[in-house]
């Protein structure tokens, strides 16, 4: 798991070129402008979701992970913690589903990170990971995941 900036993306060129594809994205585009959705960048190679949603509390949570993509979740307003572990002994609670690319794990997670505005979170397929967790109080988010295929991300 990588938490940053989105000031700080240059520290992350090493990833390989769809990575700097995604954070070209990010950098370049007005999400006060564009829609909830999902949007292609690059094909199924890279894609982001626009989304917007309220916080909710930790406890009716799991903590997934995904095997096809590569997350990299970008706070655009708001803030959330997010929930993350590294995938080492945990069992599924849901079993991978291959068509959605994820699976979900019942165990509460080691740390807790805050994601505030312009900052981003990757996840790796090894990273268990709980989104959209409110801190105090539930409040509204405007997040952009942009998901970059596990077989493209060094392409």
């Amino acid at each position: 798991m990588i938490l940053d900036t989105l000031a700080q993306y240059s520290r992350y060129a090493f990833l390989g070129p769809k990575f700097a594809r995604a954070f070209e994205y990010l950098l370049s585009t007005d999400f006060s402008r564009v829609e909830k959705g999902k949007y292609e960048i690059d094909g199924k190679d890279i894609f982001a979701i626009v989304n917007e949603y309220d916080t909710v509390d930790a406890a009716g949570e799991q903590m997934e992970s995904h095997r096809k993509y590569i997350d990299i979740q970008y706070m655009v307003k708001g803030e959330e913690l997010v929930g993350h572990d590294f995938m080492l002994r945990h069992q599924p609670s849901k079993a991978y589903d291959p068509e959605a690319d994820y699976m979900l794990f019942a165990e509460k997670p080691m740390f807790f990170s805050v994601l505030k505005e312009g900052m981003f979170a990757i996840f790796f397929p090894t990273d268990l990971h709980m989104p959209n967790i409110k801190i105090d109080q539930p409040v509204a988010v405007r997040k952009v995941v942009i998901k970059i295929s596990v077989d493209a991300h060094s392409s």
